[in-house]
């Protein structure tokens, strides 16, 4: 058995452990925590994904930003989403954040349990009526002083490059009146392996908070416009960790500038 084999096995049991030890603690502390938004049970759970992150040694997680942050103060917090790891480096962050996932992941056994004891909000897309609930849910929270976290590109981009976003995220911040705070991620596309349980060796993982949006003063029909501004913070800051254009950090361009969508737009498709 190679080197790379040996340690990929150490790395897995040592997760498979994590997460065994956590689950009859994190439902000890969800039975004692009177909380109404289970905020010591959520942190708890975070903690899980910080320790994931750092029982691989491949992973070196570098993070800038966040340092004046109050950890009490409602944010609808905005991330890219390139791979699974992007959950245990976001939970590098020491404040507690609800975090709002598909529905499919509430129904995994271990994890989704955990997700359910910690006050995570489950969206199901199929349905328009039932994403209109996950709102509520979300104001439920920022009203105690809880943040929420989205991935407004809704799935990973296999690409790595930014996908088009959902404004759902932007237009619950303009309504709310409360700040929007993005946190830009690269390198976790290589963290986790793809059709294969062997880690890659010596991934480098940038994480950065950029500064916080007010949206005071801004009304329905802005959350347009503040999804575009997050969004172009966004790639400027992936396109200068790469050395590239931001059009090259972008999907969007990319299918913008093809053949196939000129000639839709020519021809008025």
């Amino acid at each position: 058995m190679t080197l790379r084999r040996i340690q990929s096995v150490l790395i897995w049991a040592g997760i498979i452990g994590l997460i065994l030890f956590w689950l009859p603690l994190l439902a000890i502390v969800r039975v004692f925590d009177r909380d109404p938004v289970r905020y010591r049970t959520g942190k708890l759970f975070r903690k899980l994904g910080f320790a994931i992150s750092k029982v691989n040694p491949n992973w070196n997680v570098s993070i800038e930003g966040g340092d004046n942050i109050d950890i009490r103060h409602p944010y609808v917090v905005v991330s890219n989403h390139m791979s699974n790891a992007d959950i245990p480096v976001i939970s590098n962050l020491p404040w507690e954040m609800k975090w709002i996932a598909k529905k499919e992941l509430f129904s995994l056994p271990v994890a989704g349990w955990m997700m359910k004891m910690s006050g995570d909000i489950s969206v199901d897309r199929s349905s328009t009526e039932k994403r209109a609930g996950v709102f509520k849910k979300c104001k439920y929270y920022l009203d105690r002083k809880v943040s929420v976290i989205f991935f407004p590109e809704g799935t990973r981009s296999r690409s790595g490059n930014l996908k088009k976003f959902a404004p759902g995220a932007f237009d619950l911040a303009v309504r709310e009146q409360l700040p929007i705070l993005p946190i830009v991620l690269d390198g976790t596309q290589a963290c986790l392996p793809k059709k294969s349980w062997l880690f890659e060796p010596d991934v480098y993982v940038q994480m950065k908070v950029l500064d916080p949006i007010d949206t005071t003063g801004m009304v329905i029909g802005d959350g347009y416009d503040l999804m575009e501004r997050v969004r172009k913070l966004m790639a400027e800051q992936l396109a200068e960790w790469r050395g590239a254009s931001v059009e090259e950090v972008d999907d969007l361009t990319t299918i913008q500038d093809s053949p196939q969508h000129l000639r839709q737009k020519e021809s008025g498709e």
